[in-house]
């Protein structure tokens, strides 16, 4: 039996009666088992649930099915006659009563949250709205036109690939530096890259872009969210886009315009290059909200098929969203199911995808509770515990929009976190602001203040001083304020507080004595994050002083503005070497990676400190010189003696001395005797990059320390002892 079934906005269509059977309840999704393919779909509140199947293009809808079983709140079926390839979407039945937090409309084609591949981009139409947009009852109204031909599809996979003998990347975490990326924007202008696949995971492939970030030394590549994402309607209309993808619809799907060859196996492939490279790869990952947006955003997806279980409302009026994310909705991750969607996401991108790691964004939202921020909330708890999760890398991105949200320190051991109060510090010191030694010293002790607690570790603090959103380290150095008026807001956007100086000239310059001092000081602040106790982060271009022109917020700018430039000057190739040559000396010295904290404590059987402060007589910081506001240098001892019992690595015993000087004149440095030494060697100077000769000088030199400038020197031993 046929009959035709007509849309506003299609011709008639012919629907077809299946073959289906009752299937099972797991695993949600589309799962194709050899023969055929179970579908199965959470809502607790939906009445019927109608599987809709297109055909190759994704245009036409050649047929609806309903799913003939409800199990514990699971809507599913068994399709035989199905395979890998086929496109399909749902529409969900049940109230419409935004009142009550529902807001079913089966006019509206859903994508499964579960869809492991999207075709098609989303086009923005009225017919995308539940309600009828321009409507007197606004939301409350009910849009009857289909949104089928507007919506990306999802598409059932064949999950086969060869991953050969490929062992894991297992990088310690005392020996993690990590590289922010964005694959689009990272490989669009580099020269070896092939026109037809820049911006794509096989252009992340390059073989030279993979010899540049191993040569750098870093151990992790961090993306930007690959997760499928959708472009925001007002973006579209100025002729930009959604650059940084924070705006998923699909958590388990690889974002389609990044894809070449349009086969979700080009990211397994890119994976499997970067591991053979030795690199690990972690992905930003954004499950705070999604891009349906507040009462007034579009049914796309879970909006349509359970409101009320997927959102976090209201109490008092359901018809409205807690914005905890400032994007219009979040996600309730304490409902079972919402959980259950998200820890699933990421034992699939553990296993099937292989990847290594997880930056969470905005990650507070994730340990939230009706009261607030709870440390002990499921998710955390479940990340933790589950077999594949706890061996997997999880940063927290630690705060959000909402009340009590800024949580840096307070996320439960296992997890490692950004550490905003790093870069903020580090800034403002290299600025030259006052009283900002004594929270140095924490700074650069991997902020022991917030994190030296139930056993967790340096590690803990992902030290950055920039991000992908903000100011390149060029531009810290180049720009007194943000220049956004390429975002079309009128420079409204953006963070005002930047914590930077131009140096004497607002953006490019000619002066030669601005222009050295700005590589100098951007020399200070990567060898401050490098020889740092910690998790270093460095973003993509930064090594050789990129710059966005003073733009602070390029999620909108997929274009040379956002995009890494490879074409290095002479500033940015000595730039190169030197990042290149710090971190050879992170990993050369274990003590610049300790892993416990450094706490100043007397070891009275080696009568030494892990740590000492000295003042620039090389004596020991007093507390009227930590409490000196107008103090701006400072010298750090660590002394590889006092490593945990146990250690027995190269270079493990070695003691160093880190000067940091931001003072704009000179300041003779007193280097002080240390017992089993005779004498100190120069290991890097900041105003001296091109020195490698590792000079020599005895105990009590007076060493002129230049204005603005960061030393590193090493203890020779005194081996006739």
């Amino acid at each position: 039996m046929t009959k035709p079934h007509k849309s506003p906005n299609s011709a008639p269509q012919v629907v077809r009666q299946s073959r289906i059977s009752e299937g099972n309840p797991f695993p949600l999704g589309a799962t194709w088992d050899g023969l055929g393919v179970n579908f199965a779909l959470f809502s607790a509140h939906a009445t019927k649930v109608e599987l809709c199947l297109f055909d190759s293009t994704g245009e036409t809808e050649l047929e609806r099915i309903v799913l003939p079983e409800y199990t514990d709140e699971i809507w599913h079926g068994y399709l035989p006659d199905a395979h890998p390839g086929q496109i399909y979407g749902y529409r969900v039945y049940g109230p419409y009563e935004p009142s009550a937090g529902h807001r079913f409309n089966p006019n509206k084609l859903l994508i499964d949250p579960y869809a492991k591949q999207l075709v098609g981009k989303l086009k923005w139409s009225e017919s995308l709205f539940g309600y009828t947009i321009g409507h007197k009852d606004a939301d409350l109204s009910f849009d009857k036109r289909d949104s089928a031909k507007f919506v990306p599809k999802s598409k059932v996979i064949d999950p086969a690939f060869t991953w050969g003998e490929r062992p894991n990347v297992r990088v310690p975490w005392d020996s993690t530096i990590i590289y922010e990326a964005h694959v689009r924007g990272t490989s669009m202008r580099h020269p070896s890259v092939a026109e037809n696949l820049r911006g794509t995971y096989a252009g992340l492939m390059n073989p030279d872009l993979l010899q540049h970030i191993k040569r750098l030394g870093v151990s992790t590549v961090e993306l930007l969210p690959i997760h499928g994402f959708v472009d925001d309607k007002h973006l579209l209309e100025k002729g930009m886009n959604n650059y940084w993808g924070y705006n998923s619809i699909a958590f388990f799907a690889p974002h389609a315009g990044y894809s070449a060859s349009g086969h979700i196996n080009e990211f397994k492939e890119m994976v499997a290059h970067l591991h053979d490279a030795g690199l690990e790869v972690i992905l930003d990952v954004v499950y705070n909200h999604t891009a349906e947006g507040n009462e007034l955003g579009p049914t796309l997806s879970m909006r349509g098929i359970d409101n009320a279980s997927y959102y976090r409302l209201l109490p008092s009026d359901k018809r409205h969203y807690i914005n905890d994310s400032g994007t219009g909705n979040t996600l309730d991750l304490s409902h079972p199911c919402v959980l259950q969607m998200v820890t699933d996401s990421l034992r699939y991108w553990a296993t099937e995808m292989r990847v290594d790691g997880f930056r969470f964004d905005l990650a507070t939202i994730l340990g939230r509770y009706a009261d607030g921020f709870d440390e002990r909330h499921s998710f955390l708890v479940a990340c933790r515990q589950d077999p594949v999760l706890s061996k997997t890398k999880l940063i927290a991105e630690p705060w959000d929009c909402g009340p009590g949200g800024y949580q840096v320190g307070g996320f439960p051991p296992g997890w490692v976190e950004w550490n905003d109060r790093y870069r903020d510090n580090v800034r403002a010191f290299w600025r030259g602001d006052e009283g900002q030694v004594a929270e140095l010293a924490s700074r650069l002790t991997a902020s022991g203040d917030l994190f030296n607690q139930r056993g967790r570790r340096p590690f803990a603090s992902v030290n950055f001083i920039t991000a992908h959103d903000g100011f390149t380290l060029r531009d810290v150095v180049s720009y007194d304020h943000k220049h956004n008026d390429a975002n079309g807001e009128d420079n409204r956007d953006g963070n005002d507080n930047n914590i930077s100086w131009n140096h004497g000239a607002e953006g490019p310059t000619d002066d030669p004595e601005i222009k050295a001092l700005r590589l100098r000081q951007m020399r200070n602040m990567l060898g401050t994050l490098l020889l740092s106790q910690g998790t270093p982060m460095i973003v993509a271009g930064d090594e050789f002083s990129r710059t966005q022109g003073g733009n602070n917020n390029v999620y909108c700018q997929d274009n040379e503005i956002g995009w890494v430039d490879w074409n290095l000057d002479e500033e940015g190739k000595s730039l190169l070497d030197f990042t290149r040559r710090v971190i050879s000396l992170r990993k050369a010295f274990p003590i610049l990676r300790r892993g416990r904290f450094l706490v100043g404590q007397y070891n009275e059987e080696l009568g030494v400190k892990d740590v000492t402060w000295l003042s620039p007589c090389g004596n020991e910081m007093t507390p009227e010189q930590w409490e000196d506001p107008h103090a701006r240098c400072l010298g750090m001892l660590m002394d590889g003696r006092a490593q945990p019992t146990g250690i027995r690595r190269k270079g493990a015993d070695a003691t160093l001395l880190l000067i940091l000087n931001s003072h704009s004149d000179v300041v003779n440095f007193t280097l002080p005797e240390v017992a089993g030494g005779r004498g100190w060697t120069c290991l890097l100077d900041s105003n001296r990059p091109e020195d490698h000769s590792k000079e020599s000088f005895e105990f009590d030199a007076e060493f002129t320390v230049t204005g603005r400038s960061l030393l590193l020197f090493e203890l020779q031993r005194d081996t006739s002892a």
